[in-house]
């Protein structure tokens, strides 16, 4: 089998653990590592035995697919440069500042017949794919994802740096239009949205309380379902499941449910990310998390954030 020639762009905290990934890949050719910091991309080119590239344009000819792990402001001139030159892009979240720039790559790789991955990960946690078996129709979802805070993803606000995880997450469970949007946020520790909340409703009924901090003191990754008769409560972190189902009719006493709780190996998920990438560039199927749905749950952030921002201009 020839193996795909493959390149990491942005090597740091994230990047570095892609270009991992690749290098544990048999059926991959990890060419060079690429950094606007050069000491920063010599040290990762060092640890992998590959070479450091300080320019990824002179990649042209060179690669056959890319990821994009670089600063958020620079992923749109990246991989249009990528899919422009007929390199398969797998682009970190959120895919681009803004859904206008992501459209615009949407529309290019469809013309270069390029394939687009956007990098929610947490589609290929065990415990996200065990749960999606068991949910059928939700009709009330609630959201946590809390982290200290770091500088890295600081270049946007908290909803495109956490809160998109779980909106791209919630979309995949909610097979319904947008209805409405209500939300707050407030800078905490930076000039932009520290700590977000917003309340969705989907035409379908479905109701959705999210929240996303990243100036928490610990860190949760909860999210909760509930349907008719069920409840299911996943924690991203831990890799673990609780199910309640209602198995009867009550008539007092002690309320007849069943419950079933399951803890999954958290696995290796950038890996199974990745691979899943090379096995679609490979196979030339439309991957798991693809550039439309990277553009849907960024549409969703923006009107999140228009609705935070709107309230800050009240107040002041």
């Amino acid at each position: 089998m020839n193996k795909l020639r493959a390149a990491v762009i942005g090597v740091g905290y994230l990047g570095r653990f892609h270009a991992q990934k690749y290098k544990l890949l048999e059926d991959v050719e990890l060419v060079a590592v690429c950094d606007s910091k050069p000491e920063r991309g010599n040290q990762v080119a060092q640890e992998l035995g590959v070479p450091y590239e300080p320019d990824y344009k002179k990649l042209k000819g060179r690669i056959d697919l890319a990821t994009v792990a670089a600063s958020t402001t620079s992923h749109f001139e990246i991989t249009q440069w990528l899919v422009e030159n007929g390199i398969h892009a797998f682009i970190e979240k959120p895919m681009t500042v803004t859904s206008a720039q992501a459209e615009v790559l949407v529309e290019l790789a469809r013309k270069h017949q390029v394939l687009l991955q956007v990098g929610h990960v947490e589609r290929f946690n065990p415990a996200m794919i065990s749960s999606q078996k068991v949910l059928k129709n939700p009709l009330f979802i609630e959201v946590h994802r809390l982290a200290p805070f770091t500088p890295r993803g600081a270049d946007v606000d908290v909803v495109l740096d956490l809160m998109i995880h779980d909106l791209d997450v919630i979309l995949t469970l909610v097979n319904s239009e947008l209805k409405s949007v209500s939300a707050v946020g407030v800078p905490v520790l930076t000039p932009l949205v520290d700590i977000a909340n917003a309340r969705l409703e989907f035409k379908s009924g479905t109701i959705v309380n999210v929240t996303a901090s990243r100036v928490s003191l610990n860190t949760t990754r909860k999210f909760r379902v509930f349907e008719r008769d069920k409840y299911l409560s996943i924690d991203f972190g831990k890799g673990s499941v609780d199910l309640m189902e209602k198995t009867g009719d009550w008539s007092g006493g002690i309320p007849p449910i069943k419950h079933e709780s399951w803890s999954l190996e958290k696995g290796d998920a950038l890996l199974q990310e990745t691979r899943s990438f090379v096995d679609c560039v490979r196979n030339k199927t439309k991957p798991i998390v693809s550039g439309e749905d990277g553009l849907r749950a960024l549409q969703l952030a923006e009107r999140i954030l228009e609705d935070i921002r709107g309230r800050i201009r009240d107040l002041n």
